[in-house]
């Protein structure tokens, strides 16, 4: 197995990256059991977060190294709430909130008739913190952003996230179906088959 440091302290990513690498001879370990802070994150891209995040954690601990950077882009809105995604309607010291959030995202998209986005998802693969050919793949979920929320379930902007195949949302798709279809999920499988082609010894 190739220990792997995760560029994250979040139980559920860690449980999910886990899962999936393990097939590809990858040991996960959260950044914060080898005493890595968190790196800062001030771009405006999802690439450079996830590679910031990467390199970060590879040249603290001296290991290969796994991130992402995700969030929801909206068509109307130039891309926005992107890498913002999660502190969308934060302002100085407030704390984190989905609720306030989406009710941004609902104002803010009173004025356009087009209801395109997507999710997005980047993952960041390095081999060393100076790796000059780090692994990046991409996953898109597309749908259309509501302006009432639909279903219980997921977090952040599910509620809001309408899939027309499927005439549900991502709030009431249940989680083993969402963990299928997801932009997470998606980034994931491309992950795993190129790293499949990095470690051809280990499958």
């Amino acid at each position: 197995m190739t220990r792997v440091v995760l560029a994250s302290n979040n139980p559920g990513k860690l449980k999910e990256f886990s899962a999936s690498l393990a097939a590809a001879g990858i040991d996960m370990v959260p950044q914060g059991a080898l005493g890595v802070p968190e790196a800062e994150e001030p771009f405006g891209t999802f690439v450079e977060n996830a590679l910031a995040k990467a390199r970060h954690a590879s040249r603290l601990t001296g290991l290969p190294a796994l991130a992402d950077d995700s969030g929801l882009c909206v068509h109307a809105l130039g891309g926005a709430p992107g890498v913002h995604s999660a502190r969308y309607a934060q302002g100085p010291g407030d704390a984190r909130s989905d609720t306030a959030n989406n009710a941004r995202l609902v104002a803010d998209m009173t004025r356009h008739a087009d209801r395109r986005g997507c999710y997005v998802a980047v993952l960041v693969y390095l081999r060393s913190a100076d790796d000059p050919r780090p692994i990046v793949v991409e996953g898109v979920w597309d749908g259309e952003v509501l302006d009432h929320p639909q279903g219980g379930n997921g977090f952040g902007y599910d509620p809001y996230f309408y899939l027309p195949d499927l005439g549900m949302t991502a709030a009431e798709l249940p989680l083993a179906q969402k963990n299928l279809l997801s932009h997470r999920a998606r980034a994931l499988r491309a992950l795993l088959q190129a790293l499949r082609s990095e470690y051809p010894a280990q499958h």
